[in-house]
């Protein structure tokens, strides 16, 4: 599932294409993705503009001018594409915006960018809803602080973490407690933190919860830097892959040697997720 690093890949790249542009013909192929849209979608998209592209975790919240907000999460498999010129539909392309300028003429194609929805499993979720709902929509709604804002920091984890008996990685994927981080980038911020999946999420204090913290910002803004991770569906909206896999430092390496110390990287399963770590650099 696309974390932080994708869906901010995916937003940065929407933004330019979005902004200043309205949207001239919606297409939506079908009326659910793993909920069922909104309806009369592509009536209530046709014609508006969007004001803003904004991240809130591992969603994409799209700002039109009617004060709404068209929001998406790419689910297991979902991946936005941009085309200049009017792509051919394939079966698992769901929903395309028809972006043209502001002052062109609906039929003055050569300007024409094409925003296409691509999911072959429908884990997707698409909603589109008032922007005074935003804090309350129940995908939204307490969710925890964004790991790269102002408002997380070593203290933030020390008081989301205390007295909580479970691994500090399930702690690292809670969403109320930090917003966006997911498995892969949990098990390569506690690598570089130096410290074990399996230990307890309540023993992060002190220098323990400013390692993890730094470890945390720096490995998402490198991540982001390198478009993201692409293991199996993702995609950045170029068509590119992201490259952030080449700079993996314990996912999806079970049995291969640590980079820092050479000991095979073992894997364990908690909660059915896999966590990769080093035995002997994680304590």
């Amino acid at each position: 599932m696309p974390e932080l690093p994708e869906v901010e890949t995916v937003c940065r790249a929407l933004t330019p294409i979005l902004l200043r542009r309205r949207i001239a013909n919606a297409f939506v192929g079908r009326n659910d993705l793993r909920w069922p849209l909104p309806k009369n979608l592509a009536a209530s998209l046709k014609g508006r503009c969007f004001s803003a592209v904004d991240r809130r975790g591992k969603y994409v919240l799209m700002r039109l001018d009617n004060d709404c907000v068209l929001l998406l999460h790419l689910g297991m498999s979902g991946s936005v594409r941009i085309h200049d010129t009017r792509p051919v539909l394939s079966r698992h392309d769901h929903i395309m915006l028809t972006m043209v300028n502001v002052e062109d003429d609906v039929h003055t194609s050569a300007r024409h960018k094409y925003v296409v929805l691509n999911d072959p499993r429908r884990f997707g979720w698409v909603d589109l809803f008032p922007v005074a709902d935003i804090y309350k929509h129940r995908l939204l709604a307490n969710m925890g602080p964004e790991p790269l804002g102002n408002q997380f920091s070593a203290l933030h984890i020390e008081t989301v973490f205390k007295g909580r008996q479970c691994p500090v990685k399930s702690a690292l994927l809670n969403q109320k407690l930090i917003a966006g981080i997911g498995n892969i980038y949990a098990s390569e911020a506690l690598f570089h933190a130096g410290i074990s999946p399996r230990r307890r999420a309540k023993t992060i204090v002190g220098q323990r919860a400013v390692y993890l913290a730094s470890a945390i910002v720096k490995t998402l803004r490198m991540a982001i830097e390198y478009g993201g991770t692409s293991l199996r569906d993702h995609v950045q909206p170029s068509g590119e892959i992201g490259y952030f896999i080449q700079h993996l430092s314990v996912y999806n390496r079970a049995g291969q040697p640590c980079h820092t110390c050479k000991t095979p990287i073992k894997v364990i399963s908690q909660a059915s997720r896999s966590s990769f770590y080093c035995p002997r650099c994680q304590r």
